[in-house]
């Protein structure tokens, strides 16, 4: 079965692949050669993950998904939220982004925080959505290499490490994206 994602983040690609049963075919944006941005213009995660899906599927009328993540901190109000990618401003830099927020939260001893994916899915012209959350705290300080956006600076329940101290397997096991992109694969093989 062939999907497309709606996305040039190659990241977030590898890490769906390895999670796809074998007889899927998964299509990026980028292996489409379909080089313009979608402009995220919604002012929740479930808007953006439409905006996305709507705008790919019309253009190549395929079954497609896109989704849309977020950190949500509890003592920020649960910002960033819609605006993670760029928090620090419209470059999208994960570096600013993280030393923003580590800079906001200088002296809060509430450092609850949640990953939360939405995924939205256009399967035989009907619309879904699926959600996934991981629980955590954020860090004092950024550790680890893996990953990508605010991973080094989240530390999930129950874990030690940080998302970024993680392989990408150990991760994959829990993280919100995955969580999300089980019930969109649960669903597609029902």
């Amino acid at each position: 079965m062939e999907l497309i994602f709606g996305t040039h983040n190659q990241n977030k690609v590898e890490e769906i692949n390895t999670l796809l049963p074998d007889h899927y075919r998964l299509w990026s944006l980028t292996e489409l050669g379909h080089e313009t941005e979608i402009e995220e213009t919604g002012s929740s995660l479930e808007e953006n993950a439409l905006i996305k899906v709507r705008a790919i599927h019309n253009i190549y009328g395929k079954n497609t998904f896109a989704d849309d993540s977020g950190l949500e901190v509890s003592a920020l109000k649960g910002a960033p939220g819609v605006y993670s990618a760029r928090y620090a401003g419209i470059q999208k830099n994960a570096q600013h982004n993280m030393d923003k927020l580590l800079n906001e939260l200088k002296g809060i001893k509430n450092r609850q925080a949640q990953f939360r994916t939405v995924i939205a899915l256009i399967f035989n012209k009907q619309e879904y959505l699926f959600e996934g959350i991981v629980k955590g705290n954020i860090s004092i300080m950024a550790e680890g290499q893996n990953g990508f956006g605010y991973d080094p600076i989240f530390i999930p329940e129950n874990q030690l490490l940080s998302f970024a101290q993680m392989s990408l397997s150990e991760k994959n096991k829990i993280s919100h994206r995955s969580r999300a992109f089980e019930k969109l694969v649960e669903f597609l093989k029902s």
